[in-house]
């Protein structure tokens, strides 16, 4: 049986309170229309979560919100946050549904989407992950209770940079 994960980081956070803890900053004008557009380029290509696994942080909650997809099975994990591959991965393992979004941050999420995939994505960027970049990766599992690491295969990956221009071109 065949399970499709997609994997996100957060969109750009702001900086404007230095005050403010990490865990709570929200979102930069540039991450909610990064956010914005990642979640017309999921609905675009027919990548609908039916689950979601999302850090508890607040960037990852609003990165959520704007991706604007249907309602899914919600977990809001304080064990994600700023989260291992190991973390990721035991998290991960507990979903239900044949497709999950998850939501987390760097460097960890970078390191999990290597980690997963047995070839990575071509891409330039694939290995720096940058903000609000998204992998979509097939697994062939009968329950996510069975992943490990290098079994992976990537469908897709995208930046907001890319998808922003693409998206303004046919515009």
């Amino acid at each position: 049986m065949s399970r499709s994960l997609i994997l996100m980081r957060h969109a750009k956070s702001s900086w404007d309170d230095f005050m403010q803890p990490d865990h709570a900053r929200v979102l930069n004008e540039r991450g909610r229309i990064s956010a914005d557009a990642m979640g017309n380029w999921l609905k675009e290509k027919n990548y609908h979560p039916d689950e979601i696994l999302c850090s508890s942080a607040e960037r990852t909650r609003e990165t959520y919100t704007r991706l604007g997809l249907p309602m899914s099975k919600t977990r809001y994990e304080d064990s994600l946050y700023h989260a291992s591959p190991d973390v990721m991965l035991r998290v991960l393992q507990t979903a239900t549904s044949d497709t999950v979004l998850m939501l987390g941050h760097n460097p960890g999420i970078a390191h999990f989407a290597e980690l997963l995939v047995s070839s990575p994505a071509t891409h330039p960027r694939f290995s720096d992950y940058p903000t609000c970049a998204t992998t979509v990766i097939q697994f062939e599992l009968a329950n996510w209770s069975e992943l490990k690491f290098n079994q992976g295969a990537v469908i897709d990956f995208a930046i907001p940079r890319e998808v922003i221009a693409a998206q303004n071109r046919s515009a």
